[in-house]
């Protein structure tokens, strides 16, 4: 085959999308669209900037690199760029985000039925079994994930988002907390904060899987349909974001007082469903959160079993295993230490990506790359230590850091480096073809 048809591009880009939607980017927007009350619109552009921008920028980078994430790190050094990798997947992985998607499903799906835990081995068994036997044919996942699962899930998303539409709870009212007076940064930070950019990473690689199973191995078409996947996606998310911004900006008076996006959300489909909306949302988060844990485990058993000699199947079988266990054991713990290396290593990998896109202007591209990606980390370290508890940056040293307390310190800092290298990268090779010239002539 030497191009998809229309119908495979429709797939691709309902799979994409359909990975991306897991339980938090559904229960994140209409809690802010409920506090940020008539400062909605700020906060929404600041969200979708960072919760759709980054992460459809990240897919279309690794896209661009045939789905492969260490040649994305090449310039801060092979070594460091696998060990960066292997956290990057192991946190997004099996240590945090798969075991995540049973326990946070099962809390907002069947908790509210049963109002108790008693239930939840014999679910997670059940939800890491589906995941397994989907997982288990990543080159079938256009066909599986793709035919099957995509369509309830995007159905789902469709009626939610179709009624939030029209049937509207109430009006938006005063703005809440920091959305008083930054509505727009509030936003940033918080799609920064969902960290779907390493999720794209890890999600580029069953896409351009997915496309490589239809026979499809030219890079540039590779590149051309994961793009084009990237965008299906990023509009699939645009829309909905929207609709869940209205929901929760127009719930006041039937949610005043929630403390999270997943009451919102349940007070807004109890008033317009009655019961059958509570069961109506049970099973939307139930299967969002399955197609995530399904391609999560499809990119880190893809990607485990391509840097060492075991097969892939042996993965798939290994964090299903995990997952079951840890999402019944532990995974307090597990957060608490998976969260910091999430934020450790986020500011370095958008760095990378975005710098990325600019390889071709550079003489060296380590030289301008490593030092602002080095930088990214520094400060991504205290940040994760932070995170965990340990404070390691003098409090008079915190007060002239710009954005700390949004986890955005590194921002200027690395943009600032970046720049200096590069200018400095342009002076070297001046000086560089000068010395040549130079040379020619005395020849």
């Amino acid at each position: 085959m030497t191009k998809l048809s229309l119908k495979d591009i429709i797939l691709l880009g309902m799979t994409n999308f359909a990975l991306y939607v897991g339980a938090g980017n559904i229960i994140f927007p209409p809690f802010i669209g409920l506090q940020a009350g008539d400062h909605v619109l700020p906060a929404a552009i600041g969200f979708i900037l960072t919760g759709v921008g980054l992460p459809v920028i990240a897919a279309i980078s690794l896209a661009r690199v045939g789905g492969v994430l260490q040649y994305i790190t090449i310039p801060i050094g092979i070594k460091l760029g696998l060990i960066m990798t292997v956290l990057c997947y192991l946190c997004i992985g099996p240590l945090y985000a798969i075991p995540r998607t049973a326990t946070v499903a099962y809390e907002l799906a069947i908790t509210p039925f049963t109002h108790t835990l008693s239930y939840l081995p014999i679910y997670s068994v059940i939800y890491f079994a589906i995941s397994f036997l989907f997982a288990l044919y990543p080159a079938k996942i256009l066909d599986t994930v793709g035919k099957i699962l995509s369509p309830i899930k995007i159905s789902a998303l469709l009626i939610l988002c179709l009624t939030a539409w029209f049937i509207e709870a109430g009006v938006s009212e005063i703005p809440n907390g920091p959305y008083v007076n930054e509505p727009f940064s509030q936003g940033v930070i918080n799609g920064y904060l969902t960290l779907d950019t390493l999720a794209s990473l890890a999600f580029g690689i069953v896409i351009v899987d997915a496309i490589r199973s239809r026979g499809i191995n030219d890079r540039k078409k590779i590149t051309h349909y994961a793009i084009i996947s990237g965008s299906i996606a990023g509009l699939g998310l645009l829309f909905i974001y929207i609709c869940l911004f209205k929901l929760g900006n127009e719930s006041f008076n039937i949610a005043n007082g929630s403390t999270n996006g997943a009451e919102v959300l349940a007070a807004y489909v109890n008033m317009t469903f009655g019961i059958a909306g509570n069961i109506f949302l049970g099973v939307l988060i139930i299967v969002a959160c399955l197609v995530t844990a399904i391609g999560l485990t499809c990119a880190c058993s893809s990607y485990f079993s391509k840097i060492t000699k075991i097969k892939y199947r042996t993965y798939v079988i290994a964090i299903s295993l995990f997952g079951t266990l840890i999402s019944n054991l532990g995974l307090t713990h597990l957060i608490k230490v998976s969260i910091p290396f999430l934020i450790t290593i986020y500011p370095m990998f958008i760095v990378l990506v975005l710098a990325s896109f600019f390889t071709s202007f550079f003489n060296n591209a380590a030289r301008v790359i490593a030092p602002p990606a080095l930088l990214s980390l520094a400060f991504g370290l205290v940040d994760g230590c932070n995170s965990a508890g340990f404070h390691i940056i003098p409090e008079a040293l915190i007060k002239i850091l710009p954005l700390y307390d949004s986890n955005l310190a590194w921002l200027l800092p690395s943009f600032t480096v970046f720049v200096i290298c590069f200018i400095l990268d342009k002076f070297s090779a001046i000086n560089k073809k000068s010395k040549t010239l130079s040379t020619t002539i005395k020849k």
